[in-house]
């Protein structure tokens, strides 16, 4: 360079000088810093992909740092990884072998990061930019707001790290798939992903069907706690609608998806449709961690929110009989290849997901929608973002993805099992047959069952044979509705603020239980990332069943503490409604002994 015009150039040429003039690094240094780089890229490259080659092949450069700031091991800046020196083994001498040299972990997750970094900043990178991955690592679109501000995908993480930003996110990721050969199994999604953009090769292990916890087998054909669903199984998947009623969580409906599993041996096809025993449900629900439901917790995100997998004839029990509410099960278009993708991010969400619920902008409807949206990539281009359940419905049938037209036949929908009534339909029945011979003033069911036991019970010996079976359907009933408040009664009395007794505790040793069953890594703490290995599996499906177990058996001890707790008028109501019961079923068994 000539040193002739201008300060700048002057000053330029002064710092030439001085740095041609510098005292060189200590020559054992500078080898050792040498052959410590060798010996990085002579284990890192045969693993690297070739996207991130050609990052570090287009002029990257190695440093090694004695000032880096404390917990950084390096950092990357103008074409320069710069990684922590006290990272090398003490085999990295001016003697070893940099080809053979041993290196940890550490080093070689520091450079992969630093080098994710380069590449993602680069034209060719842009992961941390790209709508799909933000979906896939958890700052998801939202129907109010861009993205998720934060996100919260915090269980069973590699490293927190990740959820700082979506650099940190594609970085910490990048380490893991380029290092750990069981990151497809883990990840499934994102493996794919990471492959595709940086078109790495397909290696490691082939990944068993993803496993989900469930807490409750009732009514399944299947017993497992630990259910693994094989995508090949699954036909296909409907929108399940849970029809709005009067009650303030509910009056929008509640949205689910049903999986059409099929038996055991059964080929895919129209005939799953009939194994409602083998289906599953999708459920996004606020666990209610304390004892009463508070509407301003619900709408500012004081609940938890999970996604469980509940058998479908337990749903079809708790929301027909006991919510009497009607259930339609709309069938969606996706191909064999997209349930797959959305049952891998189903168990993505099931393992990492703790969301908050609200009631208003991250309800079930937002929830499952935004499942569909990041779990299959074609319907993440559609219009589809809905804060109802019955919202999302009408645009996923506008849309053409849902086909409604299966409920145009009522009676035909009932009996290919896209619709489910309320029991409230088959209640209001039973009382028209009984009025067909007793003058029972009450024309609504709901009525009927608002009367006082002892005033029903009036109108049994007038009964005939079948006045007498309708009027027993009607007593059971009544009882689900007395054991149902019989339960919430503990509740609301913890909740009072009177003084703690031991049955309080008891209930708060079962809301720990039910939260713990309701976060299936709290069963898996420590350890693993990702979706389940084989040995965790292995792990967490005796510790579920144990805690699903204990569940039950606290859940009928709370039943008689919550009898307990009930005040002496509801408790005599309760067992009034009881008495009814076993009256009417003695003389239900008399008269059909008579008209025999």
């Amino acid at each position: 360079m000539e040193c002739r015009r201008g300060l700048a150039v002057a000053l330029l040429c002064l710092a030439a000088a001085t740095a041609a003039h510098a005292t060189p690094a200590p020559p054992d240094r500078a080898e050792a810093d040498a052959r410590a780089t060798a010996a990085v890229l002579a284990a890192i490259r045969p693993r690297l992909p070739p996207a991130l080659i050609e990052t570090l092949d287009a002029g990257v450069r190695i440093e090694w740092r004695d000032d880096l700031r404390a917990g950084v091991d390096g950092h990357f800046r103008a074409g320069t990884i710069a990684l922590r020196r006290g990272l090398l083994p003490e085999a990295i001498s001016p003697a070893a072998d940099a080809a053979s040299a041993p290196l940890g972990r550490a080093v070689l997750a520091a450079f992969v990061h630093e080098l994710a970094h380069a590449w993602d900043r680069s034209t060719a990178g842009g992961a941390s930019r790209d709508p799909r991955l933000l979906d896939l690592a958890g700052w998801s679109a939202t129907p109010l707001h861009a993205r998720l501000r934060r996100n919260p995908f915090r269980d069973r993480t590699p490293d927190a790290y990740e959820l700082s930003s979506p650099a940190e996110f594609v970085a910490v990721n990048l380490e893991h798939f380029v290092l750990d050969p069981g990151y497809g199994c883990r990840r499934p999604a994102l493996a794919a992903y990471l492959r595709q953009r940086t078109r790495a090769i397909a290696r490691g292990p082939a990944c068993d069907p993803p496993a989900f916890a469930r807490p409750s087998t009732q009514g399944s054909a299947d017993p497992s706690p630990l259910l693994a669903l094989d995508p090949s199984r699954v036909y296909a998947v409907d929108y399940l609608l849970a029809e709005p009623d009067a009650h303030p969580m509910s009056r929008w409906g509640h949205a689910m998806l049903r999986l059409v599993v099929c038996a055991p041996g059964r080929a895919p096809g129209p005939d799953c449709r009939l194994d409602i025993a083998w289906h599953e449900v999708l459920s996004f629900r606020a666990f209610v961690d304390d004892v009463q439901v508070s509407s301003w917790r619900g709408l500012t995100g004081g609940y938890p929110a999970r996604l469980f997998v509940l058998p479908l004839p337990q749903v079809i029990e708790d929301y027909t009989k006991v919510e009497l509410r009607a259930l339609r099960s709309v069938p969606l278009r996706l191909s064999p290849a997209e349930i797959a993708s959305l049952l891998d991010r189903a168990a993505q969400v099931h393992w990492s997901y703790d969301g908050r619920y609200r009631f208003v902008d991250n309800n079930c409807a937002v929830e499952t929608w935004r499942l569909l949206h990041d779990g299959v990539p074609r319907l993440a281009q559609a219009p589809l973002s809905s804060l109802t359940p019955t919202g999302l419905l009408a645009r996923l049938e506008r849309a053409g993805v849902a086909d409604g037209s299966v409920l145009g036949d009522p009676d035909r929908a009932r009996r290919d099992g896209y619709r489910f009534d309320s029991m409230a339909d088959h209640l209001q029945a039973m009382l028209d047959a009984a009025r067909a011979t007793l003058p029972i003033p009450q024309a609504r069911v709901r009525d009927w069952l608002a009367r006082p036991a002892a005033e029903r019970a009036g109108w049994f010996e007038r009964a005939d044979l079948r006045a007498t079976a309708a009027l027993l359907v009607l007593e059971n009933a009544a009882l689900r509705r007395e054991e149902v408040r019989a339960m919430d009664a503990i509740k609301h009395r913890v909740g009072s603020g009177h003084r703690a007794t031991s049955d309080d505790t008891a209930l708060h040793d079962a809301l720990e239980l039910a939260a713990r069953l309701s976060r299936p890594a709290a069963l898996l703490a420590g350890g693993g990332y990702g979706l389940p290995d084989a040995d965790e599996r292995a792990r967490v499906g005796p510790r579920l069943a144990e805690a699903a177990a204990d569940w039950d058996a606290r859940t009928t001890a709370l039943r008689r503490l919550g009898e307990q707790a009930l005040p002496r008028a509801r408790r005599e109501s309760l067992a009034a409604v009881r008495a009814n019961v076993e009256l009417l079923g003695a003389r239900l068994r008399a008269q059909a002994r008579d008209a025999t």
